[in-house]
């Protein structure tokens, strides 16, 4: 379980194509902190952590993954978002993220609005009902709160912070996103499904 409040940005070094699975060589100030077989956030995708050597580590991402992320596309040089597991005396800053991803939105627009930034994203219709205005998404495991929500679009606000230390700032009209719904909406949307 994740927080969507993103601890550091790593570069992506490597990608090797094994059959139907990618890995990636990434290289970031966490890696020193981090333990082999540990769960991290890339983006709001979880996975795990299979080898570190000094300042990389090694990540494996497989089909299903791919299908459903915007890992299929990730070159070197692709800016990643990390974040390590929410500890249970942890602080929960942002809202509960599991690192899995629902789906790929694609950014509309980006506009500045004297030195924060909006940014729209579409999304497929058929996750409408898990939007809410005000509520939580997690866009490439940031934590974030939609506005201006529509049956296949919403709006998030970027803080100066936000924008500067994640790779939002990288995030163009254009761009794939992860996309991670509200784990509460879902609950609740299931529970309305089955009665």
């Amino acid at each position: 379980m994740f927080t969507g409040i993103i601890e550091a940005t790593g570069t992506v070094k490597k990608v090797i194509t094994n059959g139907s699975n990618k890995t990636f060589w990434i290289e970031s100030g966490l890696a020193g902190e981090l333990k082999v077989d540990q769960s991290l956030s890339h983006s709001g995708v979880c996975l795990t952590v299979e080898e570190i050597k000094e300042t990389l580590h090694r990540v494996t991402a497989i089909d299903e993954t791919l299908q459903k992320t915007n890992l299929s596309s990730w070159a070197a040089g692709k800016t990643v978002n990390l974040e390590r597991c929410l500890p249970l005396n942890g602080r929960l800053d942002g809202h509960f993220v599991q690192g899995h991803v629902d789906t790929t939105g694609t950014c509309t627009k980006r506009q500045e609005k004297r030195g924060s930034w909006e940014l729209e994203f579409e999304f497929p219709k058929k996750f409408a009902e898990l939007v809410i205005e005000k509520g939580s998404i997690s866009v490439n495991g940031i934590s974030l709160t939609a506005f201006r929500v529509k049956k296949k679009s919403f709006c998030v606000a970027i803080i100066p912070y936000t924008f500067e230390h994640t790779n939002i700032k990288e995030v163009v009209p254009g761009e794939i996103v992860n996309l991670e719904f509200d784990i509460i909406g879902k609950y609740i949307l299931r529970k309305a499904t089955i009665g």
